[in-house]
Formats: structure tokens, sequence, C-alpha cells
């Protein structure tokens, strides 16, 4: 088998608090990396932010992405750059930056430490299938990600496996110097889907 993956659904994903509202974590690697630590080589959340405005925390050496899943946002990094950002617009930035965020919102989260470039996109399902050939290219090892946002979608791999992704589960599948084919459709006909993809380089 040129992949392996992992299914995490859900009901396995943990809830924590924080001082802005509450975040879950999806995914982290290595397996036994500690975010608490800044011990990880990427990490894949999602939070709501439940506060009118908040404070980044500060993540000295760690890149992120930010993509709005619903609400509305504005970034503010003090000296840098501010955006505005809608449902699935995003924003890439230092974490070490001071970040100040106002509205609330629920959002989606890749962090990268050094070594790993990572991606982030959105495909919306309706009437059709998406289907993609993931490719090393010059990379010795790529992580891509599938997180069901909305509705409920199939997925195949070389038309071989099918993975049914409810609302909420994640699948992660990692590949070695060899090209996938992955098709994407909407578990019930005319009921719409949307999956965030993440890609990450190493």
């Amino acid at each position: 088998m040129s992949y392996s993956l992992k299914i995490i659904r859900k009901s396995e994903q943990i809830t924590s608090l924080w001082s802005g509202g509450k975040t879950t974590q999806l995914a982290i690697y290595p397996e036994d990396g500690d975010y608490s630590k800044r011990d990880f080589k990427w990490r894949i959340s999602t939070a709501d932010v439940e506060v009118d405005e908040s404070l980044f925390t500060h993540l000295p050496g760690i890149r992120r992405i930010i993509m709005i899943l619903d609400g509305e946002m504005l970034l503010e990094h003090k000296g840098k750059h501010r955006v505005h950002l809608q449902p699935f617009e995003q924003d890439r930035f230092d974490g070490g930056w001071t970040t100040r965020s106002i509205g609330r919102v629920t959002d989606f989260n890749l962090m990268l430490a050094e070594g790993c470039e990572g991606d982030l996109s959105t495909i919306h399902l309706t009437d059709g299938t998406h289907s993609e050939v993931l490719d090393n290219g010059e990379s010795t090892k790529r992580t891509d990600a599938y997180y069901c946002f909305k509705g409920k979608s199939r997925m195949s791999i070389d038309e071989k496996e099918s993975i049914v992704l409810g609302q909420g589960d994640l699948v992660i599948l990692n590949m070695d110097h060899f090209c996938n084919n992955i098709k994407l459709s909407n578990y019930e006909d005319h009921v719409s889907s949307t999956i965030i993809k993440v890609s990450i380089f190493y």
C-alpha cells in the first residue's frame, strides 16, 4: 500500500476551554506531540471564539494559517497587516506576532513548525464529484487531511478504499513518494457537503 490513513471521528476529538472560548484539537504530529509544550511539527484544530475581542496565544517559531468557518473576524497583527475575514477566507501569519482578533467566529487552524509547509483549501460538494491526484512532487513526505465541516461525504482512494465522513470527522492520509487518486462525493444525492482540505509538505 502506497499510503497510510487514520480516521479521527468527532466523538474521539478532545475539546478544551481557553480564555476566549473553546478549542478542539483534531490532529497533532507526531501523535505524542504536546501542544502545551510547543512540542509538535504540525497541529490541526478548530476553535469557537465566544468573546468580542481576544489576543492570540504567542507562538514564536510557529507559522499559522487560520480560516473562518462561521461568522466574521478582523485580525490585527501589530506592526504588520490587518485583514477582515468572512467564511472560508484565510490569513497566514507568524505565531510570534502580537495578534488581536475582533469578532465571534468558528475557525479552522493549521500550525506549522520549522521544516513544514502547508496550505488550506475548501471543497464544496453539490451535485458533482471532486477528483484530484495527490503527488509528493519534490517533498520526501506529504500529509493530506480532510475535515468534513458540513454534511456527510464519501471518499475513495485509488478506487479501492471507501470511507464515509460524517460532520466533524477528519481523515489523515500519509504518503511517501507515490501518487494517489482521491475522489470525494456527497454521501446522499442532493445533500451538499463542505470539506476543508489540509496539505502539509515536509
